[in-house]
C-alpha cells in the first residue's frame, strides 16, 4: 500500500503532464505504466481511447467504478506559420482570460512562450505569437503562463487539478484496494475529452465499455463554492448543474462514510456538469465524489471577472491536501458501502407504524 507521500508524488506528477481533450497522450503512458508494474491489475482500451483497469480474480460483488478523466482545458496547435501558431482551445474559459495572455508550449523538453494575438470566443479557436520560432507541431499543447504566487500550508497547487487529482486518487485507492477480496470489484475508468463535452464517458456508455450492472463514482474536482469550501473534507456529491444523481447510491455512500467517521461533506455541486450525469442519463446507477477546487480552470479571480469587478488573471489550480487524502479513504469506504441496504426506508416505516394513528 502506497504510502501519503507516494501518492502526493503521483498528484505532482499527473498534474503537471500537458494534456487536453483529444491530447491525452502523455497521461496515458503514465497510466500505463503505473498498472504494469502491478501484476494483478489488467488494463483494458476500448474503441474510444478510454482506459479500464480492473483486478484480476473472482468478484463477490457487481464492479464497483471510478471514473475519473484524463484531459484539461489547453490550446492545441492545429497550424505553424513561422511564430504564429494557430489553435484551437478546448474546454470552457471565459473570454476575459485570452486577452494578451501569455502562453506556454514545450519542444524537446524546452520552454516556448508567446502572447495570445487573436481568439475567438464562439469556436475557440484563435493564434498566439511566440516570442521566437520554434519547433511546434499541430496537436502540440500549450497551457497558460502562471504568475508565481504563495500557496497556503496544507494545499496544493498545480495546472491541472482539474482531472488529475481525480485520476491520481482514483489510483491510489485502487492500489490500496488490491490484495483485499471484499473489494476485489473496484475498478477504474480514466475518460477522454471530458471538457468538450463529456465524450469519452458517453462513448463508454454508449458501446458497454463497462457492463450495465456497474455502479459508478464520478470523482471529480469541482468549483469551490460559498456552501462547500476546500478544506473542510472531500465532497459526496448529490448533483451537478445537469441533474440530480442516484439516490440510494448517494444514500448508501453518505451512511458509510458517517460510519467510518470521516470528515466529509454532502453537497449540491452546481459550478458545472460531470460524468455522472452522462452515465446516469444513458441507464447507469451513478453518483460523484469530489473535491472543492480553487481557481477552476485556471481561472483566478472567477467570482469577481464574471461580476465584472475583477482582473481575468490564470492561476494554477488548487486543493486541499487533506481533502485529497480524504478522498482517497471515502472511495474505499463507499466501494464497501454500496452493497448494503438504505435503512432509511425501514426507519420511515416504523415511525409511520408508530404514528399513522394520527390519521385516523
Amino acid at each position: 500500500m502506497a504510502s501519503k507521500a507516494i501518492t502526493e508524488k503521483w498528484l505532482g506528477q499527473l498534474t503537471h503532464l500537458p494534456t487536453a481533450s483529444g491530447r491525452e497522450d502523455e497521461v496515458m503512458a503514465w497510466v500505463k505504466t503505473w498498472v504494469s508494474r502491478r501484476a494483478d491489475l489488467k488494463l483494458t482500451i476500448d474503441s474510444g481511447g478510454n482506459i479500464l483497469i480492473t483486478q484480476k480474480g473472482r468478484k463477490r460483488w457487481d464492479p464497483v467504478t471510478a471514473v475519473a478523466h484524463m484531459d484539461h482545458p489547453a490550446f492545441v496547435v492545429s497550424e505553424v506559420e513561422g511564430r504564429s501558431v494557430h489553435y484551437e482551445f478546448r474546454g470552457n474559459v471565459n473570454p476575459e482570460y485570452f486577452t494578451d495572455a501569455r502562453v506556454e508550449f514545450r519542444v524537446a523538453g524546452a520552454a516556448v512562450r508567446g502572447r495570445v494575438a487573436q481568439h475567438d470566443s464562439e469556436s475557440g479557436v484563435g493564434v498566439v505569437r511566440l516570442d521566437r520560432a520554434a519547433g511546434l507541431q499541430p496537436g502540440d499543447i500549450g497551457m497558460w503562463v502562471f504568475r508565481r504566487r504563495s500557496v497556503p500550508t496544507g494545499r496544493f497547487a498545480a495546472p491541472a487539478c482539474d482531472d488529475l487529482a481525480g485520476v491520481a486518487a482514483s489510483l491510489a485507492a485502487l492500489d490500496r484496494a488490491r490484495g483485499n477480496a471484499e473489494l476485489r470489484h473496484f475498478s477504474v475508468l480514466l475518460t477522454r475529452a471530458e471538457e468538450v463535452g463529456l465524450v469519452g464517458a458517453i462513448h463508454a456508455a454508449r458501446t458497454g465499455s463497462i457492463p450495465l450492472t456497474s455502479r459508478l463514482f464520478s470523482v471529480e474536482t469541482s468549483r469551490e463554492l460559498p456552501q462547500a469550501r476546500i478544506g473542510d473534507g472531500p465532497i459526496i456529491r448529490v448533483g451537478d448543474a445537469m441533474t440530480v444523481f442516484d439516490r440510494e447510491l448517494t444514500n448508501l455512500v453518505t451512511m458509510g462514510a458517517r460510519a467510518t467517521g470521516l470528515k466529509h461533506q454532502r453537497k449540491l455541486m452546481s459550478g458545472g456538469g460531470c460524468e455522472a450525469s452522462a452515465f446516469g442519463l444513458f441507464g447507469y446507477r451513478a453518483t460523484g465524489i469530489c473535491l472543492a477546487l480553487g481557481n477552476w480552470h485556471n481561472r483566478g479571480n472567477l467570482s469577481a471577472v464574471e461580476a465584472g469587478t475583477g482582473e481575468a488573471i490564470p492561476m494554477t489550480e488548487e486543493i486541499s491536501l487533506d481533502d485529497f487524502h480524504g478522498l482517497v479513504e471515502l472511495l474505499l469506504v463507499a466501494a464497501g458501502a454500496v452493497d448494503g441496504v438504505d435503512p432509511q426506508v425501514a426507519s420511515l416505516s416504523r415511525g409511520y407504524e408508530q404514528m399513522r394513528r394520527y390519521l385516523t
